[in-house]
C-alpha cells in the first residue's frame, strides 16, 4: 500500500508537493475543479462547504483541461520525488448534462471522453468521479473534533430545492440564480441509474483504450436524497449494483472509508473486505467519523468510530497495493491549520502501513 495526499487545484504548488515528499507521501490526488471560485468558505486550505448556492462558479464550459496542463502537472509532481495516480471530479460546467440529461447531454459526453483521452496520453492511471446531482452539499463546519479542531459535519437533512443554473453544488449558470428561474425538478432514483448506466456505456469502452480507470466515489453525505435529489451510492450494497452494471474493467471504486462509515448500513469492516476482495479499488480516501446521516462529525484519524489501523490490515490481507489518502483532516491550532492536521494524519496512516509491511 501506498500513501499519497490529496490537493485542491490552488494547491498544486512546488511547496505543497515538498510537504507531501516530507510527510512521507510518494503519490499525489489533483483536484483540478476549482471549488473556491466565488463562494463562500471558510478558508482557502479547507474542503468546501459553500452555502444555499453551492461552493462556487464552475470552470468554463468551452474551456476543457489540457494535454498540455496535464502533462505540465504530472511533471511538476514527479520533479518533486513523487508520482501523480489520479484526477478527481469532473468539472460541472464540462459534464452537468449528464447528470442532469440536459440537452447539451451529448456534447457533455464528447467533452469527458475527450478528458479521459487527454488524462490517458498524459500517463495518469485514474480519474476518480462522483456521479451525483446535488454533489457534495449539506455538510457544515464546526469545532467537532478532539480539543475544538474545526471539522466537517451534517446536522440534520439538507432539502432545500436545487435553484436552476446549479449542478453538482456548483454554478454553471451564473445568471439564473440571481433572478426568479424555478428549481431543478427532482429526479427519481430510477432516473439517475438509467442516467449512469447511459454514462457507463459510452465513457467506459473509451476509458479502457486509453488506460484510464474511472473510480466512483459513494454519496458525501450519504443520504438517499439532498436537495429533493436522489442519491446513487448512499448504502454500501449500492456500490455492488454500480460494480454489477458494466463489467468492464475501467469500472472502479474510489472507495470512500468515512462515507461509507457514515451510511446507515452495513459493517464498516465487512464493506472493506467485500470490496478490497474484488480488486475494483482504484485508490482510497481513509478518514474517521463519528455517528451516521444525518448527524454525523468527522474526526482525528485516530479518534472516531472506525478503526482505521483495522481498515489497513483487512485491505492489506486481500492484496490492496494502491494508494490511499486523508481525503480531509480536522483543522489544528496553530499557524498553518490545514498542514498540521494532515500531517497528523498521514504520520498515523504511514505508521500503520509500515507495521503492516513488517509482519
Amino acid at each position: 500500500m501506498k500513501l499519497g495526499l490529496g490537493l485542491y487545484r490552488h494547491m498544486l504548488t512546488p511547496e505543497n508537493f515538498a510537504f507531501a515528499k516530507q510527510a512521507g507521501a510518494t503519490h499525489v490526488v489533483a483536484h483540478l475543479v476549482d471549488y473556491f471560485r466565488g463562494g463562500a468558505h471558510v478558508g482557502p486550505d479547507d474542503q468546501p462547504t459553500g452555502t444555499d448556492w453551492g461552493w462556487g462558479l464552475a470552470g468554463d464550459p468551452g474551456q476543457l483541461w489540457t494535454l498540455e496542463e496535464l502533462v505540465t502537472l504530472r511533471s511538476n509532481v514527479e520533479a518533486a520525488g513523487l508520482k501523480l495516480e489520479a484526477i478527481e471530479n469532473f468539472d460541472p460546467a464540462h459534464w452537468g448534462d449528464i447528470l442532469l440529461d440536459g440537452p447539451r447531454r451529448a456534447q457533455h459526453i464528447e467533452n469527458v471522453k475527450t478528458i479521459i483521452r487527454r488524462v490517458g496520453e498524459a500517463d495518469i492511471p485514474i480519474f476518480g468521479y462522483n456521479f451525483s446531482i446535488a454533489g457534495v452539499a449539506g455538510r457544515t463546519k464546526g469545532n467537532y473534533a478532539r480539543g475544538g479542531a474545526p471539522a466537517v459535519g451534517m446536522e440534520g437533512p439538507y432539502d432545500r430545492p436545487m435553484p436552476n443554473g446549479l449542478v453538482w453544488n456548483m454554478i454553471v449558470d451564473p445568471t439564473a440564480p440571481t433572478r426568479d428561474s424555478g428549481t431543478i425538478p427532482p429526479a427519481t432514483h430510477e432516473q439517475l441509474w438509467d442516467r449512469f448506466q447511459r454514462f457507463t456505456d459510452e465513457v467506459f469502452p473509451v476509458a479502457e483504450k486509453a488506460g484510464v480507470r474511472l473510480a466512483l466515489h459513494p454519496d458525501d453525505p450519504p443520504m438517499p436524497f439532498i436537495r429533493g435529489q436522489p442519491r446513487l451510492v448512499y448504502q454500501p450494497s449500492l456500490y455492488q449494483k454500480a460494480l454489477d452494471l458494466n463489467p468492464s474493467p475501467a469500472n472502479a471504486l474510489e472507495f470512500c472509508v468515512g462515507s461509507l462509515a457514515e451510511m446507515t448500513e452495513g459493517d464498516i469492516y465487512e464493506v472493506v473486505d467485500t470490496y478490497s476482495r474484488q480488486n475494483r479499488i482504484g485508490y482510497v480516501h481513509l478518514r474517521n467519523v463519528r455517528d451516521k446521516v444525518p448527524h454525523y462529525k468527522e474526526t482525528f484519524i485516530d479518534d472516531g468510530e472506525v478503526d482505521v489501523l483495522r481498515v489497513l490490515a483487512i485491505l492489506k490481507k486481500n492484496g490492496f497495493d494502491g494508494v490511499i489518502i486523508p481525503d480531509h483532516a480536522p483543522q489544528m491550532s496553530c499557524a498553518a491549520p490545514w498542514h498540521a492536521g494532515m500531517a497528523f494524519a498521514m504520520g498515523y496512516l504511514k505508521a500503520g502501513i509500515q507495521a503492516l509491511e513488517k509482519r
